[in-house]
């Protein structure tokens, strides 16, 4: 890895996506195959992803037990300069910095999805939440225009494209994440496929299967522990092994800087 933390940004102005959820695994995951991760949540209100890492640290101490988990901290400013600097101090000496962002409207938030090197936009499979990237005729289902966070995104992106030449820095990756496509009526589902299709040609983001919505998520927030935690979690349920192979499938479609030996890890750890 570089001396700078590849930068993993979750991001998305609606709530209720599955984003904290989504950026927790991944960056355990990432643990657990080796690499070092630091996480920084702005949401200071909620902190979902924060109080995740708490959990999981008080249950090691509780259990006495060992977990590869992530240097953490939660971000309660305003400045973009004082993130920048915190982003700098808690990256230091890590492979990979992971931002939870708030469900809303936040300059925080944009400021930094334009420095992410993978930006993940998780979105319920719904044209509510396709409203967040972009607009559909009502009869024709056909997309009529980008949302506003689709063009803020689009412009960060050119800014960026010039930028790996001039300032050796890699292109942004833009992913979006379909969660709880399970619950999607077929017809419907379809219309959304046609319409994601449509917008990432015209955008340039990349579709990846995402995680369905299932109770066990809930379940583990207390305690902190993930999916990947198999020999603290007791007999795994159906449910249990169909939302792993979501998971794996999830980090396969981001297709982040994993090591070759951390290809081969992810095959036992998942």
């Amino acid at each position: 890895m570089s001396a700078a933390p590849y930068r993993i940004v979750f991001a998305n102005e609606k709530g209720g996506t599955g984003k904290s959820t989504t950026a927790v695994h991944v960056a355990i995951a990432l643990a657990y195959l080796g690499a070092r991760v630091a996480a920084i949540d702005l949401d200071s209100r909620q902190r979902t992803m924060h109080r995740y890492f708490e959990n999981r640290a008080e249950t090691q101490r509780r259990r006495g037990i060992a977990l590869p988990s992530a240097t953490f901290s939660v971000y309660e400013g305003t400045s973009t300069e004082d993130l920048d600097a915190l982003a700098g101090h808690l990256g230091e000496s890590h492979d990979f910095l992971v931002f939870d962002t708030p469900g809303r409207d936040d300059p925080l938030a944009r400021h930094v999805a334009t420095q992410a090197d993978t930006l993940v936009t998780p979105l319920n499979d719904s044209f509510v939440d396709f409203d967040l990237i972009g607009q559909v005729d009502a009869e024709t289902f056909k997309v009529r225009r980008l949302s506003f966070y689709a063009e803020l995104i689009w412009e960060a992106r050119k800014k960026r494209a010039k930028a790996t030449i001039t300032e050796r820095r890699k292109e942004m990756d833009w992913v979006v994440v379909r969660n709880r496509t399970g619950y999607t009526e077929a017809r419907n589902q379809k219309r959304i496929d046609q319409a994601l299709t449509e917008l990432s040609k015209r955008v340039g983001f990349r579709i990846a299967s995402g995680l369905s919505e299932r109770v066990i998520y809930r379940e583990l927030f207390p305690s902190g522990l993930t999916l990947l935690d198999k020999g603290h979690l007791g007999e795994l349920g159906t449910s249990h092994l169909v939302a792993r192979q979501e998971l794996r499938t999830l980090l396969a479609g981001l297709a982040l800087h994993i090591s070759e030996r951390g290809q081969i890890a992810m095959e036992s750890v998942l």
